[in-house]
């Protein structure tokens, strides 16, 4: 297929690229600057403007781009950036592709497991409606900017992603700390972390472009959420080294501000949808996922 990415230079998006080209897919990379190479096509997505000319002929469109939730403290700024980048960019993405004379036949377009909010030990799924919070107002308004590709009849797919298990990224900065013994439980640790290892989430994109009865919201999360203590015994079995320190919540506030509130918070999320659809998990564990990223490519 002819597919077109947004945010393909980021930890999902590089590997996304990887995986579609070895397996000989034709991939356009939409790009915030003048294209440099084959392939590449301007977007603005601030701006409201696509070059569509260079979207002719993609049957299918995954939309990853934004600013990363854990890159700064939630200042006023920061969190206005972390909105317009997702909400304004799907609403520019959308509309371009849902006036396509031929749109592409999927758009999956990014969220997040923050959508349920903090759901403490209660599991939930993809019927289980929104939660309360900046994330879980954010990830709503996210979703909903898709609207145009809906209306026009693209099968449309929001992949709510998890904690992604991976030497880059959020979780990428844990494995230094955990090195030299410094990692420990957060807060009571008793809190849950939807996590999923990189290497099924690309499986699982691929899986949502191929199947074409899934759209709405799929949780992409492995089938068995674990507490953050159980990610810090994890952590310190697979590299083997010691996890007795602990930073308290007061002490996460104090360095994180708000942002905290998300480390802190619960989130038992399991892929319903995922697995009902057929989708079989490589690293279904934790300590699997684990290892897998210990051991994948740079």
């Amino acid at each position: 297929m002819r597919i077109a990415i947004t945010g393909s230079t980021g930890l999902i998006g590089t590997a996304l690229v990887r995986s579609l080209e070895a397996d000989g897919h034709q991939v356009v990379r939409l790009v915030r600057r003048p294209p440099q190479r084959e392939g590449e096509v301007t977007w603005d997505p601030k701006g409201g403007r696509v070059d569509t000319g260079g979207l002719a002929g993609c049957e299918a469109v995954v939309h990853l781009a934004g600013a990363g939730i854990g890159d700064h403290r939630w200042t006023a700024a920061y969190k206005r950036e972390l909105h317009d980048s997702r909400v304004l960019g799907t609403a520019t993405l959308t509309e371009a592709v849902a006036a396509l004379p031929t749109p592409p036949r999927v758009l999956i377009s990014g969220s997040a497991v923050g959508i349920y909010g903090d759901t403490g030990d209660r599991a939930v799924d993809e019927s289980t409606p929104p939660g309360h919070g900046f994330l879980a107002d954010l990830c709503q308004e996210w979703e909903a900017a898709a609207a145009p590709a809906v209306e026009a009849g693209v099968r449309t797919v929001f992949a709510r992603t998890g904690l992604v298990v991976a030497r880059g990224g959020a979780w990428g900065r844990l494995f230094p700390l955990f090195k030299l013994g410094l990692g420990g439980r957060l807060g009571s640790g008793r809190q849950y972390w939807s996590f999923i290892a990189l290497r099924d989430h690309i499986a699982a994109l691929r899986h949502l472009l191929d199947t074409p009865g899934l759209s709405g919201p799929v949780n992409l999360t492995a089938p068995d959420p674990v507490t953050n203590r159980e990610v810090t015994a994890a952590m310190g079995r697979v590299l083997r080294r010691p996890t007795l320190f602990t930073v308290p919540a007061p002490a996460l506030k104090l360095a994180l501000g708000e942002m905290s509130t998300d480390v802190l918070a619960s989130g038992r999320v399991l892929p319903r949808r995922l697995l009902d659809s057929g989708f079989d998990f490589a690293f279904p564990d934790i300590e699997g996922a684990l290892r897998a990223a210990l051991t994948a490519p740079r």
